[in-house]
């Protein structure tokens, strides 16, 4: 070969590594800014991806009177219980130094019966606050949290369950100081139900004795995939795989271990799936999936016409009746 076509050669190979850096630096990019705009509000604040998520979970509910005038009249009694109810803040720190923080509602009388809310992706604990008041009404004490990155509390990035379920275990750890034979029950919607299904994959205490969860899903990967291509119209292969990678390295969190399914399959805790079969966030299918896999003692409530994180709102009285009565039978005679 001469030295010219040597030349040439070398030439090539170092304009294609070039290249080849720069479209891999490129595809970093694009990765991190993904991780990011899904899961760092501040950075989806910035980007208008709130937005985006506010409008696709509008989208993804039922707009019916019946919803609405349900809906209003919850957040109508809720308002004016919140006028007076006792309440106290708590704050926790997590193994990784950030805060965290609640509010608890205690009960009216004494009780063993705790119950610890657990809110949705990119919400807030006052969110659950109409579930508070009625937990609180049956004589419970509640425990309402925002969870890590989101509300009050600090974090670099939204947990999709899978720190929130270590996260959690402080509020357990709280209500156990205040009450050593505590019955808790977990009640989660959305990403907080896929917390609570989390949870319960661990080895956990005696004490947890129930779990409502409110359109669960199965894992975060499905759902990471779903919404790249949803919110950017990207392809999920291969940047789900590749944003797996990067929040593993930012975040310290793999997405294909958050996974309710798996979870439930190994979980001792009764349980109470509910759904609506109108849900175009969350397909109902999951917790139908969900309850098969489960070990545990188990019960599944559809609600027709409910769309996401909406079945307390199309049939409030089916789905707060429900949840009396699986209570009533899982803490049976337990005070």
């Amino acid at each position: 070969m001469s030295k010219k076509k040597a030349g040439n050669r070398k030439k090539i190979m170092a304009a294609t590594g070039i290249v080849s850096g720069i479209l891999f630096g490129l595809y970093a990019l694009l990765v991190n800014f993904l991780v990011s705009a899904a899961l760092v509000p501040s950075f989806m604040e910035k980007l208008e991806a709130f937005e985006r998520v506010t409008e696709e979970s509008y989208a993804a509910q039922v707009q019916t009177s019946d919803i609405k005038g349900n809906r209003q009249a919850a957040l109508n009694e809720t308002r004016e219980w919140l006028k007076g109810a006792k309440h106290q803040k708590l704050s926790a720190t997590t193994e990784d130094g950030y805060h965290l923080a609640a509010e608890k509602f205690p009960a009216a009388e004494e009780s063993k019966r705790w119950v610890l809310l657990l809110h949705g992706y990119t919400g807030w604990k006052e969110e659950m606050y109409p579930f508070a008041y009625w937990y609180h009404k049956q004589g419970c004490h509640v425990v309402v949290p925002d969870l890590r990155c989101q509300g009050e509390s600090e974090g670099d990035f939204i947990g999709m369950g899978w720190t929130d379920r270590i996260d959690c275990m402080l509020w357990v750890d709280y209500i156990l100081t205040q009450d050593k034979e505590a019955q808790i029950v977990l009640h989660g919607q959305s990403m907080g139900a896929a917390t609570a299904l989390m949870m319960t994959g661990e080895g956990l205490p005696a004490n947890i004795q129930a779990v409502v969860s409110d359109s669960a899903y199965t894992d975060a990967y499905h759902m990471f995939e779903e919404k790249i291509k949803a919110w950017f119209g990207l392809p999920a292969f291969p940047l789900v795989d590749s944003a797996c990678l990067a929040l593993r390295l930012r975040g310290g969190y793999n997405l294909k271990d958050a996974s309710a399914l798996e979870a439930v399959k190994k979980s001792k805790v009764p349980t109470l799936f509910i759904h609506g079969d109108s849900d175009a966030m969350i397909s109902v299918q999951m917790s139908k999936d969900l309850y098969e896999a489960a070990a545990c003692e188990k019960e599944l409530l559809i609600i027709k016409g409910a769309g996401h994180g909406q079945a307390q709102e199309k049939d409030p009285g089916t789905y707060y009746g429900a949840i009396e009565d699986f209570l009533n039978k899982t803490l049976e005679n337990k005070g």
